[in-house]
């Protein structure tokens, strides 16, 4: 199938289809025109590649299990470097979500000290 009958089926774009492609996650087959052609399972492969982005992995995070990204990705059981991987990405979110606290504190308790009150009113 071609760039474009490939977006459609996944709902991504051409552009990030290439991206994914540069980044080595997908690859297509080219023809004599320099268009690209996709096997049917570069469908599930995408999927995969949307699932882990959605999951909250970065493509540097995912990019090393390019070998692992075909087959039913979100019903198997991840391996020890996968849950080492998860583990470090919940720490950073872990992280972000602490800062994200603080900043909110600050920014309510002066909202009440402006509105004469106390925070969280």
């Amino acid at each position: 199938m071609r760039i474009g009958e490939l977006a459609k089926a996944t709902g991504v774009t051409t552009r990030a289809l290439r991206f994914y492609e540069e980044q080595g996650l997908l690859t297509a087959a080219r023809s004599r025109n320099g268009y690209r052609h996709y096997d049917e399972s570069a469908i599930e492969r995408v999927a995969n590649i949307r699932y882990l982005l959605d999951s909250g992995l970065t493509m540097d995070d995912i990019r090393p299990l390019g070998s692992c990204l075909q087959g039913d990705l979100p019903s198997r059981r991840l391996s020890s470097s996968a849950v080492a991987l998860v583990d470090r990405r919940l720490a950073v979110l872990d992280e972000r979500i602490e800062a994200l606290t603080r900043v909110r504190e600050k920014l309510s308790s002066r909202a009440a000290a402006s509105r004469g009150g106390v925070a969280g009113e």
